[in-house]
């Protein structure tokens, strides 16, 4: 069944996915909170997510996450998987972070992709994340459901800027008159959602 971009984002919004969501989809939008997730979500679930975030609940600030003991981070990130790579990368990121920008605010506003590219552990998927959903920036994060709803709707490529070229370029076309952020986050969320609630149409 082929389908182009907008059909596909008008079609999962009709479903209503992101009706019980936070707003823009992403738990805490906008804090170092989701920098931490974003890292800690590689090669996991997100509900093994949720429990390392839960024990980090009094660090999720910047300021404290910088001070934390990497053995301490190692157990606190545990039900996440692979802590031994996570917690020191995490910790030289948040580091990275502080001496280059001071504070989270001024990350927020400066980052560049390169930048987050650069850090180790930091990936595409990662960076856009980052970049979306912490810092609020026109981004679309492209994921392995992302590539799976795509391929039910006949559309399939070989790269990742591939997939990312072509939905942003889709969607900016036809949404010039929304926010186009909003667009990009509410997207991804609700492939994300779709992915959760009609696995088995993906079949």
């Amino acid at each position: 069944m082929q389908k182009n971009v907008v059909e596909i984002y008008e079609y999962l919004k009709s479903l209503k996915l992101l009706e019980n969501s936070p707003k823009f989809w992403w738990p805490n939008a906008g804090t170092f909170e989701v920098v931490v997730g974003a890292i800690l979500t590689q090669n996991t679930t997100w509900k093994n997510v949720e429990k390392s975030l839960k024990n980090l609940e009094d660090f999720l600030e910047l300021t404290a996450f910088v001070k934390l003991d990497e053995d301490l981070l190692k157990e606190m990130i545990r039900p996440s998987g692979f802590y031994n790579q996570k917690a020191p990368r995490l910790l030289a990121l948040a580091k990275n972070i502080q001496q280059e920008f001071q504070t989270f605010e001024t990350f927020q506003k400066q980052v560049r992709r390169e930048w987050l590219l650069a850090q180790k552990g930091i990936g595409e998927e990662s960076a856009d994340a980052i970049l979306c959903y912490a810092c609020f920036r026109d981004e679309m994060v492209v994921d392995s459901y992302t590539k799976r709803l795509l391929k039910k709707f006949g559309i399939a490529f070989k790269t990742y800027k591939e997939y990312k070229d072509f939905l942003e370029s889709s969607l900016r076309l036809h949404y010039k008159e929304e926010d186009i952020f909003t667009v990009f986050a509410d997207f991804h969320g609700m492939i994300v959602e779709y992915n959760k609630h009609y696995k088995k149409e993906l079949l």
